[in-house]
């Protein structure tokens, strides 16, 4: 498979004001990531790694600079248009995994396609089922959140972020709630989705060991973004 830039972050700069203080959180912060990629931004507590997670989903608005994802300028586009990009060409997963109470495993995968409509909606059960399988959850499609384990939440959260062929997927500290046992689990259905899919993944995380296993370490420090070898 041909790797091209999926996302692709210039010149990103972003403070916040606290009373008569500025605070600067990001300043001219480059990144680029190519399909099929895996980086991993680490940093300290209030870093702003988030923050940076947060500007590449169009979540917040930057102060200075561009985001493209997937070819489509992020950063300046309506809060539509960045709804659109984010339904067609992302997908999420958090620390906690903001499953849908009231729909089972398998209408929680099938939601984003939902949502999309046209013929992808008609075609959403069976994509979720399919992710579902791969996610070894075929026995929970029925479920609700509140009948599975952590590990099983999670990786119906990853398998939503999936569901609509995503070119990228955002994690935050998506092993933060897990032993060590599922946080392994996730990690290795990251890799195996990023073998099969070509997705690429951009994580935010304080764990050296899921670190370790990306291809490329960032250090988020004052606001500038390097790369990390320890």
């Amino acid at each position: 498979m041909t790797n091209t830039n999926v996302v692709s972050a210039r010149r990103v700069c972003k403070s916040f004001h606290d009373g008569s203080r500025t605070l600067q959180i990001l300043q001219q912060v480059e990144l680029e990531v190519t399909s099929g990629e895996q980086v991993v931004i680490l940093g300290r507590s209030g870093s702003g790694k988030s923050t940076l997670l947060h500007i590449l989903g169009g979540l917040l608005r930057l102060d200075e600079g561009e985001v493209y994802i997937a070819g489509k300028e992020m950063s300046s586009a309506s809060v539509r248009s960045q709804g659109r990009i984010r339904n067609e060409s992302m997908g999420f997963v958090y620390q906690f995994h903001h499953l849908l109470p009231e729909f089972t495993a398998l209408e929680n995968v099938a939601m984003p396609l939902w949502i999309r409509g046209g013929k992808d909606a008609k075609n959403a059960k069976t994509k979720a089922l399919a992710l579902l399988e791969m996610m070894d959850l075929v026995d929970r499609t029925k479920h609700y959140p509140h009948q599975l384990s952590g590990g099983e939440k999670q990786r119906v959260a990853v398998a939503r972020a999936l569901v609509g062929g995503p070119a990228i997927v955002l994690g935050d500290e998506i092993t933060g709630n897990l032993d060590l046992e599922n946080a392994e689990r996730v990690l290795q259905l990251i890799e195996s989705v990023r073998k099969e899919l070509n997705t690429a993944f951009v994580l935010v995380t304080h764990d050296h060991a899921v670190a370790s296993q990306m291809d490329r370490r960032l250090w988020l420090d004052r606001g500038k973004l390097q790369p990390y070898d320890q």
